[in-house]
């Protein structure tokens, strides 16, 4: 058994899209980061950068629990310990790694920043709005160009690479103000393709659906939280790092 704790995020729902895909028996604990579940010690044994998502696997590499943090090592780890969806070739499988770390180092950090200067960031950030909106339009021409070349981002299978950026690209089609809907990636051609047949996998509906019962849970703590907890979960004012 597989312990899974998250919130509503694209890094969770990656996870929980690979949990699917292998067909391993898991639970799901939510953190609820608006009253600061992040920052308790028993947390922390587990997540050091107090971040979502962790899994805590009973049978571990050494026949007890093993915990994995960051979303990136948890793919693969789940990946090799399961043998599936990560290419056994070293040059197909280093193929798949490269264009996993590109989610990892920028489609996530990038499209993270966006949302957060588009929609969370008080008035005044116009650098930063310009800044990520143009990274972001980058980034999406880097995924068009890939897979105008190839079915999916690792080659020709579908793989952990594509499991970890899926999310964020649904996730850009509702937060971010120059895409409206999934008609928007018209313009994007080889990237509607890819999206639209990740979409229709099983798996990744299974996965949606826990997605949605995780951001019920969200709304209601953060409809509970106060200025001070919010100040908290942005790390800002008495809470931002002197």
């Amino acid at each position: 058994m597989i312990d899974l704790y998250g919130m509503c995020s694209p890094n969770v729902t990656k996870v929980t899209i690979l949990l699917e895909e292998l067909g391993l028996d898991y639970r799901t604990h939510h953190v609820n980061l608006a009253g600061g579940e992040q920052y308790a010690p028993a947390f922390l044994r587990r997540s050091p950068n107090n971040k979502v998502p962790v899994i805590v696997d009973d049978e571990g590499p050494e026949g007890g629990p093993f915990t994995v943090f960051e979303s990136g090592a948890i793919l693969l780890y789940l990946a090799r310990r399961s043998g599936r969806l990560l290419p056994e070739a070293p040059a197909a499988r280093s193929v798949v790694e490269q264009w996993l770390m590109f989610q990892v180092a920028s489609i996530g950090p990038m499209f993270g920043q966006l949302s957060h200067f588009t929609r969370y960031a008080p008035a005044g950030n116009d650098y930063g709005k310009a800044r990520y909106t143009s990274e972001a339009k980058r980034l999406f021409k880097v995924l068009e160009t890939r897979l105008a070349a190839a079915p999916f981002l690792g080659g020709n299978e579908y793989t952990v690479a594509d499991i970890a950026t899926f999310p964020w690209i649904r996730t850009a089609l509702s937060y971010f103000p120059w895409l409206e809907g999934q008609q928007a990636l018209g313009q994007y051609p080889a990237l509607q393709r890819w999206f639209a047949a990740i979409a229709a996998r099983p798996a990744v509906e299974r996965a949606i659906e826990v997605e949605e019962r995780f951001r019920a849970l969200d709304i209601e703590a953060f409809g509970k939280a106060d200025a001070d907890a919010i100040d908290r979960f942005y790390g800002r004012g008495r809470f931002a790092q002197p």
